[in-house]
């Protein structure tokens, strides 16, 4: 089998792909990238069993079809350094030593038969699809992402929950302690579905997606998804699971709204986030007639810090106290100018919102109270 393609081309694709396989794989082959090239195209796959991305690209003089793997890293080290050039890949059908020649060089690495790479499974005939604009999947993921958990004892939570509704698609993640709803009112469906994407898939996504203006389809059963667009389609296994009721922990009568600049709340916590006590990372949110102010403490170490931010507030005065890390990372992923701080007493979730959603969106994030001791 023989080919020839560009460098550039071939370390981009290689590179994504790359993002799939594992450290410590069961199986030896999954160490390596899948090659098959057929009908003057080679398609690329990457695997970890959980989780498959499959690419292709245009090549040139290629003689030969076939299937071959070849180990990941010894072909990725090598490609790294080389400017942009054409390669030549010989690749010996017998043994399946590959053979790579470039403008001022050549090398030489092991290849192995991909007939033996695990193959994927088909979806179920129940399986099913819908289709939408990839930045709206890459937004979604954005802004739901860092608020997935890690929780070995409540697998549901670990990935982002898609809630598909006729009129619209929601984007759901929850720790327990902060989440975020995001609900896009340009996906269209013809009836309810739902899943939840895991953690590396979703990041996967979040890379992938950032250089495509494609649009996309979405197909998935009880157990996987298929997703894929005109440049790659990749396969993940689901998180199984019935994912909580996000609506029921949302409050629907925090009746003290704050409006603030968002920056500067942002900015604000940030500094006094140092003075925080190492064990709680407890900041204190004091809000009164147009003005905010942020403190922190850590008794241990005699440090303290107190800011005071302009607002729009005409009601009653409230303290409550929020983990300054968590607050910190809902306040980065928003994307307003302003927001709107939604609260009710010291005890009940503080809610987030824009002032202003971008078109066709409407965005919550939730975050739990930390008990206040006075200080």
């Amino acid at each position: 089998m023989k080919f020839n393609v560009s460098s550039s081309a071939l370390l981009s694709a290689l590179q994504s792909a790359s993002k799939v396989i594992a450290s410590k794989n069961t199986l030896p082959i999954l160490d390596s990238f899948l090659f098959n090239l057929e009908d003057g195209k080679l398609t690329i796959t990457a695997s970890d069993v959980e989780t498959r991305l499959v690419t292709s690209l245009d090549i040139a003089g290629n003689t030969g079809t076939g299937l071959f793997a070849i180990d990941a890293k010894r072909l990725l080290d090598p490609l790294k350094e080389l400017p942009e050039q054409p390669l030549s890949f010989d690749i010996n059908d017998d043994n399946m030593a590959v053979n790579v020649e470039y403008e001022n060089g050549k090398f030489s690495i092991p290849g192995q038969k991909g007939d033996t790479y695990p193959q994927q499974k088909p979806l179920k005939d129940s399986a099913f699809s819908v289709t939408l604009e990839s930045q709206i999947l890459l937004n979604g993921i954005n802004r739901s992402l860092f608020a997935t958990a890690d929780d070995e004892l409540r697998p549901v939570m670990n990935g982002i929950y898609f809630d598909i509704q006729p009129d619209y698609l929601i984007f759901v993640a929850s720790d327990g302690h902060k989440l975020v709803r995001l609900r896009n009112l340009s996906v269209k469906s013809n009836e309810r579905a739902a899943f939840i994407l895991p953690k590396k898939p979703a990041n996967l996504l979040k890379s992938l997606l950032a250089k495509n203006s494609d649009m996309i389809t979405v197909t998935f059963d009880e157990n996987n998804a298929y997703v894929k667009t005109p440049a790659f389609e990749m396969v993940c296994r689901l998180i199984e699971g019935r994912y909580p009721n996000y609506d029921a922990v949302v409050p629907t009568d925090n009746p003290n709204h704050v409006t603030i600049d968002r920056i500067s709340f942002l900015a604000a916590l940030k500094r006094i986030s140092s003075f925080t006590s190492q064990a709680s990372g407890l900041a204190k949110v004091q809000v009164s007639e147009n003005e905010m102010i942020v403190s922190a403490q850590d008794i241990d170490f005699s440090t303290s810090g107190e800011e005071m931010i302009v607002c729009q507030y005409s009601s009653v005065p409230v303290s409550i106290g929020f983990k300054a890390s968590f607050l910190i990372d809902i306040l980065a992923n928003i994307s307003s100018t302003n927001i709107v701080l939604q609260l009710a007493d010291p005890t009940r979730a503080g809610v987030l919102v824009p002032s202003e959603n971008e078109e066709n969106e409407d965005l919550l994030m939730l975050l739990m109270p930390m008990m206040l001791n006075d200080y």
